[in-house]
């Protein structure tokens, strides 16, 4: 079983936390998700974390999602380093 949190890359600088949640709530329960944002601008990097509530549903929305389009960009889903906190 996978570490329930998941990196989340190459997304369009439009996308919010609430567009992630119901992205991924469509393969489980999310505990959170966050857009990372530079701290003077507020502008997102064009990456997040998610979390999901197990292992098993991070895994099924890793599967799913990897290599999808959104907004005309071809994101990057993985499971998170486990190293890294958010």
């Amino acid at each position: 079983m996978i570490n329930p949190k998941i990196y989340v890359g190459n997304l369009g600088f439009s996308i919010s936390d609430k567009t992630l949640t119901t992205m991924f709530a469509k393969f489980g329960r999310v505990r959170s998700a966050k857009i990372v944002k530079n701290y003077e601008t507020n502008q997102s990097k064009g990456f997040a974390f998610v979390e999901m509530c197990s292992g098993y549903e991070a895994e099924v929305a890793i599967m799913r999602l990897n290599g999808t389009n959104m907004n005309g960009r071809t994101i990057k889903v993985s499971a998170a380093n486990p190293l890294f906190r958010f």
